[in-house]
């Protein structure tokens, strides 16, 4: 077990990635405070499965400042100490550059970037607080390697994600706190139900052919799984990347190469 008795929060834990990445955590012997806007009962429901004794719900919205102390705190409370942290709450929405809104920009940035951004420092500053260092992994995308036409706000957003993990990594490594990102390609998680829409409409495409062609323009052939991305997650996490950081590791089946 690669995390065995640390102390991992997850955001945007109640599905998809974030739950695939929770579920992982805990096989791997890590006590997780899973944090998201769902409602608790639903969170408890979604983990029912799970021992109670190794694992923390949280709703909260990290765009709130009084959220973000509340999630350190609690976790802390429960388990004595902060050890990793998966920055993975996001949003998206998209539609024509020229059609874009304050409101939608606000909103994602909000969550994407902010949210983000002051979890990752409220974090960091426990790290420092109660020595020994940490691990800090944000999730960025593909969408943050490059512009779209549709995509403007989210793929900016990802970007930003990627320099706050660059910038964020060279100002705790004193501390010996390592900040690095992962990179996802198209993941068929929840989401896509929703993005696949939003195509539809600004594209004229039926329903489900703008997933399928994604798909089948990765290289590897197929979109990837939410579960795909844990063992990038737990080898971030873990002692065998302690001479790793300010990366951005791309796990999209060959969609982006650098």
């Amino acid at each position: 077990m690669q995390l065995k008795d640390k102390i991992a929060i997850v955001t945007g834990g109640g599905t998809g990635i974030g739950e695939s990445v929770v579920r992982r955590y805990l096989k791997e012997g890590a006590k997780v405070v899973v944090v998201d806007v769902k409602s608790k009962s639903d969170l408890e429901a979604t983990y029912a499965d799970v021992e109670k004794a190794n694992l923390l719900l949280l709703q909260a919205d990290v765009t709130k400042r009084d959220s973000i102390e509340a999630i350190v705190q609690s976790s802390v409370g429960q388990f004595g100490r902060i050890d990793i942290l998966f920055n993975n709450a996001a949003v998206f929405d998209m539609r024509p550059l020229l059609d874009e809104s304050w409101e939608i920009f606000d909103r994602i940035f909000a969550v994407n970037v902010k949210g983000m951004f002051f979890l990752m420092q409220r974090v960091a500053k426990q790290m420092v607080d109660q020595g020994g260092g940490g691990k800090i992994i944000n999730m960025a995308s593909q969408a943050g390697r490059r512009g779209e036409a549709l995509v403007s706000h989210y793929c900016a957003s990802k970007a930003a994600v990627i320099s706050y993990t660059q910038s964020a990594a060279l100002a705790l490594a004193p501390h010996h706190i390592n900040v690095n990102g992962i990179a996802p390609g198209v993941i068929d998680t929840p989401m896509w139900k929703e993005v696949d829409a939003l195509f539809a409409r600004y594209e004229n495409r039926p329903l489900g052919e703008k997933k399928r062609l994604v798909g089948e323009g990765v290289p590897l052939g197929r979109m990837g799984r939410p579960d795909e991305l844990t063992g990038a997650a737990v080898f971030l996490a873990s002692a065998d990347a302690d001479y790793i950081t300010a990366q951005t590791l791309n796990v999209d089946g060959g969609n982006w190469m650098s």
